[in-house]
């Protein structure tokens, strides 16, 4: 092959990696929003077939031929990051038994139909067996790769490259340090008012809200579109296709604000790739954390920002005037600040979410590291929600069951991005606040161009092109750091208290 047809014959690989990903991404979208639930069994059989047919592409030989031609080929530096990515992925897959994959994707499909069942009827005996089942599969995932020699520094890795479980633990242990006792000191001052919340408020209104904020974000609803499901995610089907899904509750509208927000924010992210970058090995996200510092930028420092509310909350009274009557502004802004000690990591607060990331991390520490059984998980659980939160939850629901992401995929790897995600969203938008000054005033005038167009060519363009640590550096001019998410914090809720 001639250099040209090298480079073709590797973008056609990677066009058609990219296809059968969208592929099972659209099988679990589906199955998340409109299967019914006859067809569970069927759409776990399909979604194994599909990815031991991706994993045999994935891992084919003569696909790891043309990496090798490719790395002699005169290549710019973006080509090089291609390439160079493309071949981290294709050794890590070629470590996994082809058996392996079709065996873990069928059981995650399983799992997920019975924790969908399980879940409302409070049946923790029913997933028992399947969670021992997926934490086995997670063992043996970890154990393909003995350069780890800790499960955890694996899973950690392969959410987000170049970080430990070390680092983790640190920045955790930093975070109880500094937010437990601003959380003792919230808790103790007088609550705000909350009782207008509890009103019903109609949900196609609700969901209509949720999109026109998040077309005034950036969302492009030309490339997505906005669904309901019980858990909600974002999810790429395809180069110019990136969906989102909420949910609502009729007593309470911020559920399915935020959750729309959140959401907005992963698919501002995916929809912000460079173009010449989609359908490659640099087409997506970078690492988990990443990703997750955007849901929460737009959903808390965006979206629970007192500039948010100066802008939007007359869009709310005028679609809620009878709920929002007697409701005043800056009684909106505190109601969905209100900081209280809550059993849903969803629905937690600024302030004691990342003590519901830290009990469930751990818990997977201990699972992972054989100190804890699954029979035993429940029990644990409770355990460490009084330890941590000082509450007990009164039924498994809110309890062990209340997380899909122990039931769809594996044990380990997932929950500490969202800490990391809390951590570095402070530290973007302090970056893009000091080249923007006036980024308050925007936002208090409807206007999210000028934050939206900084974090596009600094964070979503790229796409994988950098290392999550080369990113942050980048975009911010200093390695991660927890001090703009404690300073953030701190000050808001000083000043919302009144400490």
């Amino acid at each position: 092959m001639t250099q040209h047809e090298t480079w073709v014959a590797l973008r056609a690989h990677w066009q058609e990696l990219a296809d059968l990903g969208g592929i099972g991404a659209l099988l679990g979208w589906d199955q998340s929003t409109y299967l019914p639930r006859g067809g569970s069994a069927g759409r776990a059989r399909q979604r194994a077939l599909l990815s031991g047919l991706r994993h045999a592409r994935a891992t084919d030989a003569g696909y790891g031929r043309l990496l090798d031609q490719a790395g002699a080929l005169d290549l710019g530096p973006t080509e090089a990051r291609m390439l160079a990515v493309a071949r981290r992925d294709f050794k890590r897959a070629t470590r996994l038994p082809g058996e392996f994959v079709r065996a873990s994707a069928q059981h995650a499909g399983e799992s997920y139909a019975a924790w969908v069942e399980a879940r409302p009827a409070n049946d923790w005996a029913r997933v028992v067996p399947l969670l021992e089942r997926t934490l086995d599969l997670s063992v043996q995932r970890a154990a393909f790769f003995p350069e780890f020699a800790d499960p955890m520094d694996f899973f950690v890795d392969a959410s987000d490259e170049g970080m430990t479980a070390g680092q983790v633990d640190a920045v955790f242990a930093e975070l109880r340090r500094e937010l437990v006792p601003l959380v003792d000191a919230v808790a103790a001052a007088p609550a705000p008012r909350m009782d207008f919340l509890a009103r019903e408020y109609p949900i196609p209104t609700q969901l209509r809200l949720g999109e026109e904020v998040g077309a005034l974000y950036g969302y492009d609803f030309e490339r997505g579109r906005q669904d309901l499901t019980a858990h909600p995610f974002m999810t790429r089907l395809g180069a110019r296709d990136v969906r989102i899904t909420t949910r609502a509750q009729l007593a309470d509208p911020t559920d399915a604000l935020y959750s729309t927000l959140h959401e907005v924010g992963h698919a501002l992210y995916e929809q912000g790739v460079a173009d010449d970058l989609l359908d490659t090995p640099l087409g997506g996200g970078v690492s988990a954390g990443v990703h997750e510092s955007q849901s929460r930028l737009w959903e808390n420092l965006v979206g629970r920002s007192r500039a948010f509310w100066a802008g939007q909350f007359g869009r709310f009274r005028d679609a809620f005037p009878e709920q929002l009557r007697d409701v005043t502004e800056e009684e909106m802004f505190r109601a969905v600040n209100v900081v209280r000690r809550s059993l849903i990591r969803t629905d937690a607060d600024e302030l004691t979410y990342n003590l519901h990331v830290i009990t469930r991390y751990e818990l997977e520490r201990q699972l992972l590291g054989g100190s804890l059984a699954v029979s035993d998980l429940a029990d644990a659980w409770h355990a460490a929600y009084e330890a941590n939160l000082g509450l007990r939850a009164p039924s498994h629901v809110d309890g062990v069951l209340q997380d899909v992401h122990w039931f769809s995929g594996g044990i380990g790897g997932v929950f500490q991005g969202y800490t990391l995600g809390n951590v570095l969203s402070a530290q973007f938008y302090a970056a893009a606040r000091a080249e923007n000054p006036d980024l308050d005033g925007d936002i208090a005038r409807g206007e999210f161009g000028r934050l939206h167009g900084w974090l596009r060519e600094h964070l979503y363009a790229p796409g994988r092109t950098f290392t999550p640590n080369e990113l942050v550096q980048r975009a911010t001019g200093q390695e991660m750091t927890a001090a703009p998410y404690l300073a953030y914090l701190r000050g808001k809720y000083t000043d919302l208290y009144g400490l």
